[in-house]
Protein backbone atom coordinates (compact mmCIF):
# COMPACT_ATOMS: atom_id res chain seq x y z
CA UNK A 1 0.00 0.00 0.00
CA UNK A 2 1.28 3.11 -0.43
CA UNK A 3 2.74 5.83 1.96
CA UNK A 4 -0.44 8.12 3.04
CA UNK A 5 -0.39 11.72 1.17
CA UNK A 6 -2.53 14.46 1.63
CA UNK A 7 -5.25 14.66 -0.12
CA UNK A 8 -6.25 15.42 -3.54
CA UNK A 9 -7.84 18.53 -4.43
CA UNK A 10 -12.12 18.73 -4.71
CA UNK A 11 -13.46 17.34 -7.94
CA UNK A 12 -13.63 20.32 -10.37
CA UNK A 13 -17.23 21.05 -11.91
CA UNK A 14 -15.79 19.50 -15.23
CA UNK A 15 -13.14 17.80 -15.71
CA UNK A 16 -10.08 20.09 -16.64
CA UNK A 17 -8.28 20.05 -20.40
CA UNK A 18 -5.30 21.53 -21.17
CA UNK A 19 -5.01 24.53 -23.40
CA UNK A 20 -5.52 23.72 -27.02
CA UNK A 21 -7.05 20.34 -26.93
CA UNK A 22 -9.80 19.47 -28.26
CA UNK A 23 -12.92 19.30 -25.97
CA UNK A 24 -13.95 15.99 -27.26
CA UNK A 25 -13.58 13.10 -29.84
CA UNK A 26 -16.75 12.39 -31.48
CA UNK A 27 -18.31 9.25 -31.18
CA UNK A 28 -18.31 6.50 -34.39
CA UNK A 29 -22.22 6.49 -35.13
CA UNK A 30 -23.20 3.35 -33.38
CA UNK A 31 -27.00 3.13 -33.06
CA UNK A 32 -29.47 1.46 -31.31
CA UNK A 33 -29.51 -2.18 -32.78
CA UNK A 34 -32.05 -5.59 -32.22
CA UNK A 35 -29.34 -8.68 -30.70
CA UNK A 36 -29.88 -11.44 -32.94
CA UNK A 37 -28.63 -15.21 -31.68
CA UNK A 38 -29.42 -18.54 -32.78
CA UNK A 39 -31.45 -18.53 -29.56
CA UNK A 40 -33.94 -17.30 -30.74
CA UNK A 41 -35.19 -20.51 -32.30
CA UNK A 42 -32.81 -22.71 -31.58
CA UNK A 43 -32.28 -22.26 -27.89
CA UNK A 44 -33.19 -25.58 -26.48
CA UNK A 45 -32.04 -27.53 -28.74
CA UNK A 46 -28.78 -29.80 -27.32
CA UNK A 47 -25.19 -28.40 -28.02
CA UNK A 48 -22.50 -31.03 -28.71
CA UNK A 49 -19.45 -31.51 -26.62
CA UNK A 50 -17.12 -28.29 -27.40
CA UNK A 51 -13.98 -29.96 -28.84
CA UNK A 52 -10.42 -28.53 -27.65
CA UNK A 53 -8.66 -28.05 -30.74
CA UNK A 54 -4.67 -26.82 -31.41
CA UNK A 55 -4.36 -23.54 -32.04
CA UNK A 56 -4.39 -22.22 -35.40
CA UNK A 57 -1.51 -20.55 -36.97
CA UNK A 58 -3.13 -16.89 -35.77
CA UNK A 59 -4.41 -18.24 -32.30
CA UNK A 60 -8.01 -18.46 -33.02
CA UNK A 61 -10.26 -21.15 -32.13
CA UNK A 62 -12.17 -22.62 -35.44
CA UNK A 63 -15.79 -21.90 -35.82
CA UNK A 64 -18.72 -23.08 -34.35
CA UNK A 65 -20.74 -25.92 -36.08
CA UNK A 66 -22.86 -24.03 -38.63
CA UNK A 67 -26.43 -23.74 -37.20
CA UNK A 68 -29.14 -25.91 -39.48
CA UNK A 69 -30.93 -24.46 -42.40
CA UNK A 70 -33.64 -21.91 -41.37
CA UNK A 71 -36.39 -19.94 -43.82
CA UNK A 72 -35.06 -16.16 -44.82
CA UNK A 73 -36.41 -14.74 -41.71
CA UNK A 74 -34.61 -16.75 -39.22
CA UNK A 75 -31.82 -16.60 -40.83
CA UNK A 76 -31.90 -12.49 -40.96
CA UNK A 77 -31.90 -13.11 -37.04
CA UNK A 78 -29.92 -15.51 -36.57
CA UNK A 79 -27.12 -13.91 -38.54
CA UNK A 80 -26.95 -10.63 -36.97
CA UNK A 81 -26.28 -7.28 -38.55
CA UNK A 82 -22.94 -5.97 -40.06
CA UNK A 83 -21.26 -2.68 -39.88
CA UNK A 84 -19.12 -0.50 -37.23
CA UNK A 85 -19.17 -2.35 -33.20
CA UNK A 86 -21.57 -4.69 -34.29
CA UNK A 87 -19.80 -7.57 -34.02
CA UNK A 88 -20.64 -8.14 -30.94
CA UNK A 89 -24.43 -8.53 -31.75
CA UNK A 90 -23.76 -11.59 -33.44
CA UNK A 91 -24.71 -13.41 -29.77
CA UNK A 92 -23.73 -17.12 -31.78
CA UNK A 93 -21.19 -15.93 -33.48
CA UNK A 94 -23.19 -16.40 -36.78
CA UNK A 95 -22.32 -15.90 -40.51
CA UNK A 96 -23.56 -12.95 -42.66
CA UNK A 97 -27.30 -12.71 -42.75
CA UNK A 98 -28.63 -13.95 -45.41
CA UNK A 99 -30.96 -11.21 -46.44
CA UNK A 100 -28.99 -7.71 -46.99
CA UNK A 101 -30.32 -4.91 -45.22
CA UNK A 102 -31.74 -1.96 -45.79
CA UNK A 103 -29.43 0.96 -47.12
CA UNK A 104 -28.69 3.07 -43.63
CA UNK A 105 -29.97 6.56 -43.56
CA UNK A 106 -28.03 9.67 -43.36
CA UNK A 107 -25.88 9.85 -40.58
CA UNK A 108 -27.06 12.08 -37.88
CA UNK A 109 -25.18 15.23 -37.27
CA UNK A 110 -22.42 15.90 -34.42
CA UNK A 111 -22.89 18.26 -31.54
CA UNK A 112 -19.55 20.85 -31.10
CA UNK A 113 -18.65 18.84 -28.21
CA UNK A 114 -18.38 15.60 -30.49
CA UNK A 115 -22.18 13.69 -29.23
CA UNK A 116 -23.89 12.80 -31.61
CA UNK A 117 -27.07 14.68 -31.73
CA UNK A 118 -30.59 12.71 -31.58
CA UNK A 119 -32.20 12.31 -34.46
CA UNK A 120 -36.08 11.91 -32.79
CA UNK A 121 -37.68 8.95 -30.65
CA UNK A 122 -38.02 5.87 -31.86
CA UNK A 123 -41.64 4.88 -31.93
CA UNK A 124 -42.36 2.13 -29.58
CA UNK A 125 -45.65 -0.87 -29.68
CA UNK A 126 -48.78 0.49 -28.41
CA UNK A 127 -49.95 -1.51 -25.03
CA UNK A 128 -51.78 -4.32 -25.17
CA UNK A 129 -52.72 -7.81 -23.13
CA UNK A 130 -49.53 -9.79 -22.42
CA UNK A 131 -45.77 -8.80 -22.76
CA UNK A 132 -45.00 -10.55 -26.07
CA UNK A 133 -48.36 -9.47 -28.03
CA UNK A 134 -47.11 -5.93 -26.74
CA UNK A 135 -43.69 -5.40 -27.16
CA UNK A 136 -43.05 -8.24 -30.04
CA UNK A 137 -46.09 -8.38 -32.51
CA UNK A 138 -46.43 -11.17 -34.31
CA UNK A 139 -45.00 -14.62 -32.84
CA UNK A 140 -44.11 -17.92 -34.30
CA UNK A 141 -41.56 -19.60 -36.34
CA UNK A 142 -40.40 -16.96 -38.65
CA UNK A 143 -41.48 -13.69 -37.20
CA UNK A 144 -38.59 -13.07 -35.03
CA UNK A 145 -37.03 -10.66 -37.17
CA UNK A 146 -40.99 -8.45 -36.79
CA UNK A 147 -40.52 -8.12 -33.82
CA UNK A 148 -36.93 -6.07 -34.37
CA UNK A 149 -38.42 -4.45 -37.28
CA UNK A 150 -38.60 -0.76 -35.58
CA UNK A 151 -34.82 -0.85 -35.20
CA UNK A 152 -33.86 -2.54 -38.34
CA UNK A 153 -33.73 0.21 -40.88
CA UNK A 154 -30.46 1.76 -38.30
CA UNK A 155 -28.07 -0.60 -39.61
CA UNK A 156 -24.49 0.97 -40.46
CA UNK A 157 -22.48 -0.25 -43.41
CA UNK A 158 -19.50 -2.72 -43.47
CA UNK A 159 -16.41 -1.42 -42.06
CA UNK A 160 -13.32 -2.15 -43.43
CA UNK A 161 -11.47 -4.56 -40.87
CA UNK A 162 -8.57 -3.33 -39.16
CA UNK A 163 -5.81 -5.62 -38.86
CA UNK A 164 -5.93 -7.40 -35.11
CA UNK A 165 -3.62 -6.66 -32.43
CA UNK A 166 -0.91 -8.37 -30.87
CA UNK A 167 -1.97 -11.32 -28.66
CA UNK A 168 -3.11 -14.96 -28.79
CA UNK A 169 -6.49 -15.99 -27.42
CA UNK A 170 -7.04 -19.21 -25.31
CA UNK A 171 -7.21 -21.96 -28.12
CA UNK A 172 -10.83 -23.28 -27.88
CA UNK A 173 -12.25 -20.25 -25.76
CA UNK A 174 -15.47 -19.36 -26.76
CA UNK A 175 -15.31 -15.86 -28.42
CA UNK A 176 -16.23 -13.50 -30.53
CA UNK A 177 -13.64 -11.43 -32.38
CA UNK A 178 -14.31 -7.00 -32.17
CA UNK A 179 -12.84 -4.32 -34.57
CA UNK A 180 -9.79 -2.52 -33.26
CA UNK A 181 -11.23 0.11 -30.52
CA UNK A 182 -10.74 4.10 -32.48
CA UNK A 183 -7.07 5.10 -31.53
CA UNK A 184 -8.03 8.77 -31.54
CA UNK A 185 -10.50 7.88 -28.53
CA UNK A 186 -8.17 5.89 -26.77
CA UNK A 187 -5.33 8.21 -26.58
CA UNK A 188 -7.14 10.83 -25.24
CA UNK A 189 -8.55 8.12 -22.77
CA UNK A 190 -5.32 7.24 -21.85
CA UNK A 191 -4.53 10.61 -21.37
CA UNK A 192 -7.27 11.74 -19.20
CA UNK A 193 -6.83 9.17 -16.95
CA UNK A 194 -3.19 9.62 -16.50
CA UNK A 195 -3.65 13.14 -15.86
CA UNK A 196 -6.71 12.20 -13.02
CA UNK A 197 -4.78 9.75 -11.25
CA UNK A 198 -1.40 11.60 -10.82
CA UNK A 199 -3.21 15.15 -10.04
CA UNK A 200 -6.44 14.71 -8.74
CA UNK A 201 -6.44 11.70 -6.75
CA UNK A 202 -2.67 10.96 -5.91
CA UNK A 203 -3.16 7.30 -7.03
CA UNK A 204 -0.10 5.54 -6.87
CA UNK A 205 3.65 5.97 -6.33
CA UNK A 206 6.55 7.20 -8.91
CA UNK A 207 7.62 3.52 -9.35
CA UNK A 208 4.08 1.94 -10.04
CA UNK A 209 3.69 3.89 -13.35
CA UNK A 210 4.67 1.75 -15.58
CA UNK A 211 2.16 -0.59 -14.18
CA UNK A 212 -0.43 1.95 -14.46
CA UNK A 213 0.79 2.34 -18.22
CA UNK A 214 0.52 -1.46 -18.95
CA UNK A 215 -2.86 -1.89 -17.73
CA UNK A 216 -4.05 0.19 -20.69
CA UNK A 217 -7.21 0.79 -19.57
CA UNK A 218 -7.81 3.64 -22.46
CA UNK A 219 -8.33 0.86 -24.80
CA UNK A 220 -9.88 -1.56 -22.56
CA UNK A 221 -12.48 1.42 -21.97
CA UNK A 222 -12.73 2.73 -25.69
CA UNK A 223 -13.59 -1.20 -26.73
CA UNK A 224 -16.05 -2.30 -24.50
CA UNK A 225 -18.04 0.99 -24.99
CA UNK A 226 -17.94 2.12 -28.49
CA UNK A 227 -21.29 3.77 -28.29
CA UNK A 228 -20.19 6.21 -25.79
CA UNK A 229 -21.27 9.65 -27.26
CA UNK A 230 -18.23 11.81 -25.74
CA UNK A 231 -15.21 10.87 -24.02
CA UNK A 232 -17.13 12.38 -21.00
CA UNK A 233 -18.65 9.23 -21.29
CA UNK A 234 -16.10 7.06 -21.33
CA UNK A 235 -13.97 8.57 -18.37
CA UNK A 236 -17.30 7.74 -16.32
CA UNK A 237 -16.27 3.97 -16.63
CA UNK A 238 -12.23 4.66 -16.90
CA UNK A 239 -11.82 6.25 -13.33
CA UNK A 240 -14.55 3.84 -12.23
CA UNK A 241 -12.11 0.73 -13.74
CA UNK A 242 -8.95 2.52 -12.62
CA UNK A 243 -10.57 2.91 -8.82
CA UNK A 244 -11.84 -1.02 -8.30
CA UNK A 245 -8.77 -1.86 -9.73
CA UNK A 246 -6.74 0.25 -6.64
CA UNK A 247 -9.12 -1.15 -4.14
CA UNK A 248 -8.54 -4.63 -5.01
CA UNK A 249 -4.81 -4.15 -5.36
CA UNK A 250 -3.58 -2.01 -2.31
CA UNK A 251 -6.42 -4.05 0.09
CA UNK A 252 -6.60 -7.52 -1.36
CA UNK A 253 -3.40 -8.17 -3.47
CA UNK A 254 -0.25 -7.79 -4.88
CA UNK A 255 0.41 -3.74 -3.62
CA UNK A 256 0.09 -4.39 0.18
CA UNK A 257 -3.80 -6.36 0.14
CA UNK A 258 -4.33 -8.43 2.99
CA UNK A 259 -7.41 -10.78 4.40
CA UNK A 260 -6.42 -9.30 7.53
CA UNK A 261 -8.62 -6.69 8.73
CA UNK A 262 -10.40 -6.31 4.90
CA UNK A 263 -13.95 -6.17 5.75
CA UNK A 264 -13.33 -2.49 8.03
CA UNK A 265 -11.35 -1.11 5.17
CA UNK A 266 -13.72 -1.99 2.70
CA UNK A 267 -16.56 -0.84 4.99
CA UNK A 268 -14.82 2.38 4.91
CA UNK A 269 -14.37 2.66 1.45
CA UNK A 270 -17.35 1.75 0.81
CA UNK A 271 -18.68 5.08 2.03
CA UNK A 272 -16.93 7.07 -0.47
CA UNK A 273 -19.36 5.18 -2.94
CA UNK A 274 -22.60 5.14 -0.18
CA UNK A 275 -22.22 8.21 2.01
CA UNK A 276 -22.24 8.33 5.34
CA UNK A 277 -25.83 9.91 7.25
CA UNK A 278 -24.58 11.25 10.31
CA UNK A 279 -24.54 14.14 12.76
CA UNK A 280 -22.40 17.03 12.05
CA UNK A 281 -20.76 16.26 14.98
CA UNK A 282 -19.33 13.02 13.35
CA UNK A 283 -19.18 14.03 9.48
CA UNK A 284 -16.52 15.80 9.11
CA UNK A 285 -14.24 13.24 10.63
CA UNK A 286 -15.72 10.83 8.09
CA UNK A 287 -15.18 13.41 5.08
CA UNK A 288 -11.79 13.94 5.80
CA UNK A 289 -11.17 10.33 6.00
CA UNK A 290 -12.03 9.77 2.46
CA UNK A 291 -8.73 11.38 1.62
CA UNK A 292 -7.08 9.46 3.73
CA UNK A 293 -5.71 6.75 1.15
CA UNK A 294 -5.17 6.28 -2.76
CA UNK A 295 -8.32 3.96 -2.71
CA UNK A 296 -10.62 6.07 -1.13
CA UNK A 297 -8.94 9.08 -3.14
CA UNK A 298 -9.96 7.11 -5.99
CA UNK A 299 -13.43 6.04 -4.97
CA UNK A 300 -14.54 9.39 -4.22
CA UNK A 301 -13.48 11.46 -7.05
CA UNK A 302 -14.70 8.55 -9.61
CA UNK A 303 -18.11 8.63 -7.91
CA UNK A 304 -18.21 12.51 -8.00
CA UNK A 305 -18.13 12.06 -11.49
CA UNK A 306 -20.62 9.62 -11.86
CA UNK A 307 -22.95 10.76 -10.03
CA UNK A 308 -23.04 13.81 -12.30
CA UNK A 309 -23.90 12.02 -15.13
CA UNK A 310 -25.80 9.16 -13.65
CA UNK A 311 -29.47 9.08 -13.00
CA UNK A 312 -30.55 8.27 -9.27
CA UNK A 313 -31.63 5.32 -10.60
CA UNK A 314 -28.42 4.21 -11.88
CA UNK A 315 -26.60 5.48 -9.36
CA UNK A 316 -28.27 3.48 -7.08
CA UNK A 317 -28.03 0.38 -8.97
CA UNK A 318 -24.25 0.54 -9.07
CA UNK A 319 -24.06 0.97 -5.17
CA UNK A 320 -26.22 -2.03 -5.22
CA UNK A 321 -23.67 -4.20 -7.44
CA UNK A 322 -20.32 -2.00 -5.87
CA UNK A 323 -21.66 -4.17 -2.28
CA UNK A 324 -21.80 -6.79 -3.95
CA UNK A 325 -18.34 -6.75 -5.31
CA UNK A 326 -17.18 -6.20 -2.09
CA UNK A 327 -19.22 -9.16 -0.48
CA UNK A 328 -17.26 -11.47 -3.01
CA UNK A 329 -13.87 -9.78 -1.35
CA UNK A 330 -14.90 -10.65 1.51
CA UNK A 331 -15.79 -14.43 0.76
CA UNK A 332 -12.34 -15.09 -0.33
CA UNK A 333 -10.50 -12.87 2.10
CA UNK A 334 -12.30 -15.46 4.97
CA UNK A 335 -11.41 -18.41 2.85
CA UNK A 336 -7.90 -17.34 2.57
CA UNK A 337 -7.81 -16.88 6.94
CA UNK A 338 -8.98 -20.22 6.82
CA UNK A 339 -7.83 -21.66 5.00
CA UNK A 340 -10.40 -23.24 3.23
CA UNK A 341 -10.49 -25.22 0.00
CA UNK A 342 -13.51 -24.33 -1.90
CA UNK A 343 -15.28 -26.95 -3.60
CA UNK A 344 -16.42 -26.02 -7.81
CA UNK A 345 -19.58 -24.29 -6.85
CA UNK A 346 -18.38 -22.75 -3.70
CA UNK A 347 -15.70 -21.01 -5.53
CA UNK A 348 -18.54 -20.02 -9.01
CA UNK A 349 -20.35 -18.54 -5.97
CA UNK A 350 -18.06 -16.75 -4.88
CA UNK A 351 -17.11 -15.51 -8.61
CA UNK A 352 -20.59 -14.31 -8.90
CA UNK A 353 -20.20 -11.31 -6.49
CA UNK A 354 -16.34 -11.15 -6.56
CA UNK A 355 -16.47 -10.36 -10.51
CA UNK A 356 -16.52 -7.97 -13.14
CA UNK A 357 -20.54 -7.17 -12.88
CA UNK A 358 -20.20 -2.91 -11.81
CA UNK A 359 -19.01 -2.74 -15.06
CA UNK A 360 -21.19 -3.89 -17.90
CA UNK A 361 -24.14 -2.67 -15.57
CA UNK A 362 -23.15 0.89 -16.26
CA UNK A 363 -23.08 0.33 -20.02
CA UNK A 364 -26.40 2.60 -20.28
CA UNK A 365 -24.98 5.17 -18.65
CA UNK A 366 -21.41 5.19 -20.34
CA UNK A 367 -23.92 5.08 -23.70
CA UNK A 368 -25.86 8.11 -22.62
CA UNK A 369 -29.30 6.86 -21.88
CA UNK A 370 -30.93 4.68 -18.75
CA UNK A 371 -32.30 1.74 -18.81
CA UNK A 372 -34.97 2.05 -16.79
CA UNK A 373 -35.36 0.22 -12.83
CA UNK A 374 -38.26 -1.83 -13.65
CA UNK A 375 -36.85 -3.58 -16.98
CA UNK A 376 -33.29 -3.59 -15.35
CA UNK A 377 -34.94 -5.20 -11.92
CA UNK A 378 -36.59 -7.71 -14.21
CA UNK A 379 -35.43 -11.68 -13.05
CA UNK A 380 -34.40 -12.16 -16.90
CA UNK A 381 -32.71 -9.33 -17.29
CA UNK A 382 -31.04 -9.89 -13.92
CA UNK A 383 -29.98 -13.23 -14.91
CA UNK A 384 -28.33 -11.87 -18.72
CA UNK A 385 -26.61 -9.54 -16.33
CA UNK A 386 -25.47 -12.18 -13.48
CA UNK A 387 -23.72 -14.84 -16.52
CA UNK A 388 -22.19 -11.84 -18.56
CA UNK A 389 -20.44 -11.17 -15.30
CA UNK A 390 -19.80 -14.78 -14.73
CA UNK A 391 -18.32 -15.67 -18.02
CA UNK A 392 -15.61 -12.41 -18.19
CA UNK A 393 -14.58 -13.34 -14.70
CA UNK A 394 -13.77 -16.47 -16.09
CA UNK A 395 -11.79 -15.34 -18.88
CA UNK A 396 -9.95 -13.27 -16.24
CA UNK A 397 -8.87 -16.35 -14.41
CA UNK A 398 -7.69 -17.99 -17.46
CA UNK A 399 -5.58 -15.38 -18.91
CA UNK A 400 -4.38 -14.58 -15.86
CA UNK A 401 -3.45 -18.22 -14.51
CA UNK A 402 0.48 -17.82 -15.48
CA UNK A 403 0.67 -14.43 -13.72
CA UNK A 404 -1.21 -15.72 -10.38
CA UNK A 405 0.94 -18.75 -10.27
CA UNK A 406 3.93 -16.72 -10.56
CA UNK A 407 2.55 -14.16 -7.69
CA UNK A 408 3.61 -14.92 -4.43
CA UNK A 409 1.18 -16.82 -1.58
CA UNK A 410 -1.47 -19.14 -2.77
CA UNK A 411 -4.45 -17.55 -5.28
CA UNK A 412 -7.89 -19.28 -5.80
CA UNK A 413 -8.97 -19.68 -9.66
CA UNK A 414 -11.07 -21.85 -11.82
CA UNK A 415 -7.94 -23.95 -12.78
CA UNK A 416 -6.59 -24.40 -9.40
CA UNK A 417 -9.85 -24.96 -8.00
CA UNK A 418 -10.32 -27.77 -10.11
CA UNK A 419 -7.80 -29.19 -10.31
CA UNK A 420 -7.33 -29.40 -6.53
CA UNK A 421 -11.59 -30.32 -5.93
CA UNK A 422 -11.45 -32.76 -9.29
CA UNK A 423 -7.95 -34.53 -8.67
CA UNK A 424 -7.28 -33.11 -12.27
CA UNK A 425 -3.68 -32.52 -13.69
CA UNK A 426 -3.35 -28.19 -14.43
CA UNK A 427 -3.65 -29.22 -18.23
CA UNK A 428 -7.02 -30.88 -17.65
CA UNK A 429 -8.07 -28.27 -15.14
CA UNK A 430 -7.39 -25.65 -17.39
CA UNK A 431 -9.49 -27.14 -20.49
CA UNK A 432 -12.12 -27.95 -17.81
CA UNK A 433 -12.14 -24.13 -17.12
CA UNK A 434 -12.77 -23.49 -20.45
CA UNK A 435 -15.62 -25.86 -21.23
CA UNK A 436 -16.78 -24.39 -17.70
CA UNK A 437 -16.73 -20.63 -19.30
CA UNK A 438 -17.96 -21.51 -22.79
CA UNK A 439 -21.15 -23.07 -21.19
CA UNK A 440 -21.45 -19.56 -19.42
CA UNK A 441 -20.78 -18.01 -22.79
CA UNK A 442 -23.90 -20.00 -24.38
CA UNK A 443 -26.08 -19.59 -21.41
CA UNK A 444 -25.65 -15.92 -21.09
CA UNK A 445 -26.48 -16.06 -25.23
CA UNK A 446 -29.25 -17.82 -25.19
CA UNK A 447 -31.00 -16.14 -22.03
CA UNK A 448 -29.83 -12.64 -23.68
CA UNK A 449 -31.61 -13.67 -27.19
CA UNK A 450 -34.69 -14.84 -25.31
CA UNK A 451 -35.16 -11.58 -23.22
CA UNK A 452 -34.79 -9.63 -26.74
CA UNK A 453 -37.25 -11.81 -28.38
CA UNK A 454 -39.98 -11.35 -25.39
CA UNK A 455 -39.33 -7.90 -24.56
CA UNK A 456 -38.31 -6.04 -27.89
CA UNK A 457 -38.26 -2.42 -26.15
CA UNK A 458 -35.75 -0.09 -27.58
CA UNK A 459 -33.86 0.46 -24.42
CA UNK A 460 -34.08 -3.33 -23.41
CA UNK A 461 -32.32 -4.20 -27.11
CA UNK A 462 -29.52 -1.03 -26.49
CA UNK A 463 -28.83 -2.48 -23.21
CA UNK A 464 -28.57 -6.21 -24.07
CA UNK A 465 -26.45 -5.36 -27.23
CA UNK A 466 -24.35 -3.12 -24.83
CA UNK A 467 -23.67 -5.92 -22.22
CA UNK A 468 -22.84 -8.24 -25.17
CA UNK A 469 -20.46 -5.71 -26.24
CA UNK A 470 -18.89 -5.27 -22.63
CA UNK A 471 -18.38 -9.00 -22.60
CA UNK A 472 -16.65 -9.18 -26.25
CA UNK A 473 -14.65 -5.98 -25.39
CA UNK A 474 -13.37 -7.35 -21.97
CA UNK A 475 -11.92 -10.84 -23.66
CA UNK A 476 -10.55 -8.92 -26.16
CA UNK A 477 -8.64 -6.81 -24.00
CA UNK A 478 -7.37 -9.90 -21.87
CA UNK A 479 -6.08 -11.21 -25.38
CA UNK A 480 -3.83 -8.35 -26.38
CA UNK A 481 -2.63 -7.03 -22.80
CA UNK A 482 0.52 -9.11 -23.15
CA UNK A 483 2.09 -7.12 -20.79
CA UNK A 484 0.05 -8.44 -18.10
CA UNK A 485 -0.83 -11.79 -19.19
CA UNK A 486 0.45 -14.93 -21.10
CA UNK A 487 -0.95 -18.14 -21.99
CA UNK A 488 0.07 -21.60 -20.28
CA UNK A 489 2.23 -23.78 -22.43
CA UNK A 490 -0.75 -26.35 -22.64
CA UNK A 491 -1.08 -27.08 -26.21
Amino acid sequence: MPDPVPPGPSVPAQPSRPAGTVSDVPAPTVPDLPIPAAAFGLAAMPRPPIALPPPSSTGTHPAPPSAPAAEPAVRHVLGGPTGLGTTSLSLAGGSQPAVAPSPPPPPPPVTDAGAVAPSGPVAEPAAGPGPRRALGGPSGLGTAALSLALVSHLLPPAPVPAPPAEGQAVPGLYHHPVPEPDPVRVEEVSRRIKRWAEDEVQLYPEEWEGQFDGFSVGRYMVGCHPDAPTVDHLMIATRMMVAENAVDDCYCEDHGGSPVGLGGRLLLAHTALDPLHTTPEYATAWEESLGSDAPRRAYRSAMDYFVRMATPSQVDRFRHDMARLHLGYLAEAAWAETDHNPEVWEYLAMRQFNNFRPCPTITDTVGGYELPADLHARPEMQRVIALAGNATTIVNDLYSYTKELASPGRHLNLPVVLAERQQLSERDAYLKAIEIHNDLMHAFEAAAAELAADCPLPTVLRFLKGVATWVDGNHDWHRTNTYRYSLPDFW
